[in-house]
C-alpha cells in the first residue's frame, strides 16, 4: 500500500486529538475570572500557568496532554477566549468552540472512505501464534454448521405450541410470530420481574434497553424498581450465565436462546395487555421447560434432518478449512452436545460423505459444560446408529464415535494439553470458559453477529455519528468548568444533543438493544466475557482461510485511561488492525 493510500485511510493525529477532546484548544479560564472565581484582566496570573510558561508548553507540545499539534491544527484559527466576563462573550465563545470542533470532526470523514474494518478478519484479545497450534478442536452448532433464520422460527413455533397444548396457555398466543430482530445475544432477563435488559461490564443497566413484554420500561420506573441502575453481584448470573441466587438474573448467551427470550417477551406481553395476573417465575420455568423439550425430545433434530436444505446454511467453506488443516498435518477433533445422527447428516451436507476422515476424534452428546468438570463420567463407544456399546475405553481412536466422557479422561488418553490446542465454539461459557481458565487451551469464539455489526460500523453514517459524538463529549468535558448561567444553558443544549447521538449509535444496530458488544460507551457484559474467555474471535471459521498457518494474531494496544497516546503503536490503532480486502486477496 502506498503512503498516499495509507494517509487517505488514516484519521491521523487530528482524530486522536479529537477523540481525546483535543479538537479545539483546551480553554484557560477566560480573562475576567480566575479558577477561584476572582476577577483578572491578564492571562499572566490566570489558571495554573503564567502566559510565558503556557506559551513555552504550547511551543513544545502544541496541546495540553503532551501531543504535538499537526501542521493543519497550527494553521487553523482557534476560537479566542472572551476578554470580558459578559454572558454574551461566553455564549459566543462556547458556540465558536462548538463550531470549530464540529468542523474538525467533519473534516475527518472522507466521503466514501469510512473506517474500513474487514468483516472477515480475525480479532485478538490475546496473542496467538498459529505456528504453535498442533491440534484444532471444534463445537458443531454455529461453529461447523450455521443455520438459517428458519431454525429459530421452528424453535419458537414448536415451543409456543407445547406451551399451549401441554401447559394450557391461552390459544391467542398463536397470534405472536417470531421476530428475529427483537432481542440480541447477551441480554439479561430478570426472572422475578419479567423484564429483559442490557447490562454493561460494570453491572449497570443501560437505560432505554429495558423491556417488559414487547414494550420499553420508562427510565424513571427502572431507576425506582432497581433503586438506581446498578445490579449487585449477588443478583447477576453465575459463571455459566445461569441465575445464581434462586431466580434472579439469567444471561442469554447462546444463539439458540434467542427464540426462548423472544417467546418469554411475547407471553409476558400477552398477559400484561390482557390484564392477566401471573407469576413471572412460573412463566420463566414453563418457557424454559418447553424450549428444553424442543431440544431434548429430538423435535429440532428430526425436523432439521428431514429438511436439511431449509435449515442449514451451506457456506461451502467449512470443508475447505478442515481440509486445509488436515493437509497441513494438524490433528482435528470434535466435541459437541448434539447426537451423532444429527451431526452426521449435517456434515455430509456441508463437507461431504467422507467428513469423518478429517477428524482424529469425534465425541457426541458430550453434555458440555459438565464434560469439562465432571471426572466421573467415562467415555462410551457408539455405532453409527447411536447404539451404545459396553466395552471399556482405553484409547480414543480415529474412525470411532464416542459419547459422554469427560475432559480429564480426554487429556489423559490423548496427551493434548496446554497452548498447543486451539478450540472453537460459539458459547462463551459452555464452550470456552473452562478450557482457558482451567486447562490452558487457546480458545476461538465464533460470533456470527460480528460480520453484520462491522458492516454497520463501516457505513459513513455511523462514522459521522461516532466521531462527532466523541468530539462533542470532549468539548463538554473541557467546557464544563464554566458555571455562569449562560454557559450552563449552552452546556445543557449540548448534553441533549449528546444524548440523541448516543441513542442513534444504539438504534443503528438494533432499535431495542443496540450492539451486542457495547452500551453507549462501555463494553457490554457479553463483551467483557468474550474478552476474558476467547483468545481470538471471528464471524465464522471461514475467516481462517484469509491467513496462513504461521500467522500471529496480535491484540491491539490501546492506551489505558491514565496513559497518554504517545507510543508509536498508537499509529497502528488508527489503522484497521486486520488486513483490508485488497490485502487479503493476496493471501493464499
Amino acid at each position: 500500500m502506498t503512503s498516499r493510500a495509507l494517509a487517505a485511510r488514516l484519521p491521523g493525529r487530528a482524530v486522536r486529538e479529537l477523540l481525546r477532546g483535543g479538537g479545539a484548544e483546551p480553554p484557560p479560564p477566560p480573562p475576567g475570572r480566575l479558577e477561584n472565581g476572582q476577577v483578572c484582566r491578564s492571562y499572566s496570573v490566570c489558571g495554573a500557568r503564567g502566559q510565558q510558561q503556557q506559551q513555552q508548553q504550547q511551543r513544545l507540545f502544541g496541546r495540553r496532554g503532551g501531543v504535538a499539534a499537526t501542521a493543519g491544527q497550527r494553521g487553523r484559527a482557534q476560537p479566542a477566549a472572551p476578554h470580558t466576563g459578559s454572558a454574551v462573550d461566553m455564549k459566543s465563545y462556547l458556540w465558536a468552540s462548538y463550531n470549530e470542533t464540529k468542523k474538525v470532526s467533519e473534516d475527518l470523514i472522507v466521503p466514501g472512505r469510512s473506517s474500513f474494518l474487514n468483516p472477515n478478519a480475525i480479532f485478538a484479545n490475546n496473542e496467538v501464534c498459529l505456528s504453535d497450534i498442533e491440534i484444532y478442536g471444534f463445537d458443531y452448532d454455529y461453529t461447523l454448521a450455521f443455520y438459517s433464520s428458519n431454525l429459530h422460527t421452528l424453535i419458537f413455533n414448536t415451543a409456543r405450541e407445547i406451551l399451549i397444548e401441554k401447559h394450557k396457555y391461552p390459544e391467542d398466543l398463536r397470534k405472536y410470530d417470531y421476530n428475529p430482530n427483537f432481542v440480541i445475544r447477551g441480554l439479561h432477563y430478570d426472572v422475578q420481574k419479567g423484564m429483559v435488559m442490557k447490562i454493561d461490564a460494570f453491572h449497570y443497566i443501560q437505560l432505554g434497553t429495558i423491556y417488559r413484554g414487547l414494550s420499553p420500561v420508562p427510565d424513571e420506573q427502572v431507576i425506582e424498581i432497581y433503586e438506581g441502575t446498578h445490579v449487585p453481584l449477588e443478583q447477576m448470573s453465575d459463571f455459566y450465565g445461569k441465575s445464581s441466587h434462586g431466580f434472579t438474573m439469567k444471561q442469554f448467551m447462546d444463539i439458540f436462546s434467542l427464540p426462548e427470550l423472544t417467546l418469554l417477551s411475547c407471553v409476558n406481553d400477552y398477559f400484561i395487555k390482557q390484564n392477566i395476573d401471573f407469576e413471572p417465575v412460573y412463566l420463566y420455568k414453563d418457557v424454559k421447560e418447553v424450549i428444553r423439550d424442543v431440544h431434548v425430545k429430538g423435535i429440532l433434530y428430526r425436523a432439521v434432518e428431514q429438511d436439511i436444505e431449509k435449515y442449514i446454511s451451506h457456506e461451502g467453506k467449512t470443508g475447505a478449512v478442515l481440509g486445509r488443516l488436515s493437509d497441513s498435518g494438524k490433528k482435528l477433533f470434535l466435541i459437541t452436545n448434539s447426537p451423532f445422527s444429527f451431526v452426521d447428516k449435517g456434515m455430509q451436507y456441508i463437507v461431504g460423505k467422507d467428513w469423518r476422515d478429517l477428524f482424529d476424534i469425534i465425541i457426541v452428546q458430550a453434555d458440555k459444560p459438565e464434560f469439562f468438570n465432571d471426572k466421573r463420567r467415562p467415555f462410551r463407544r457408539a455405532n453409527q446408529r447411536d447404539k451404545l456399546l459396553w466395552d471399556k475405553i482405553s484409547k480414543l481412536e480415529k474412525g470411532q464415535i464416542y459419547k459422554q466422557g469427560n475432559l480429564y479422561a480426554f487429556l489423559k488418553l490423548t496427551g493434548w494439553t496446554g497452548s498447543k490446542v486451539l478450540y472453537f465454539g460459539d458459547h462463551i461459557y459452555s464452550d470456552l470458559a473452562d478450557l482457558t481458565l482451567k486447562h490452558g487451551w487457546r480458545t476461538g469464539a465464533i460470533i456470527p453477529e460480528l460480520r453484520s455489526e462491522i458492516k454497520t460500523m463501516n457505513t459513513e453514517q455511523y462514522s459521522q455519528v461516532v466521531v462527532w459524538l466523541q468530539g462533542l463529549t470532549g468539548l463538554l468535558e473541557r467546557m464544563q468548568a464554566y458555571e455562569d448561567a449562560e454557559s450552563r444553558m449552552v452546556l445543557r443544549e449540548w448534553i441533549r444533543e449528546r444524548h440523541e447521538l448516543r441513542e442513534l449509535t444504539k438504534t443503528i444496530f438494533n432499535p431495542q438493544f443496540g450492539s451486542i458488544f457495547r452500551t453507549h460507551h462501555n463494553p457490554t457484559y457479553f463483551s467483557r466475557r468474550l474478552s476474558r474467555f476467547a483468545d481470538i474471535y471471528m464471524a465464522s471459521l471461514s475467516c481462517l482461510l484469509n491467513y496462513n498457518l504461521h500467522n500471529t494474531f496480535y491484540p491491539r494496544r490501546t492506551p489505558l485511561q491514565h496513559e497518554a497516546p504517545l507510543w508509536s503503536d498508537q499509529l497502528c490503532a488508527s489503522i484497521s488492525k486486520s488486513p483490508n480486502v485488497e490485502e487479503m486477496a493476496q493471501i493464499k
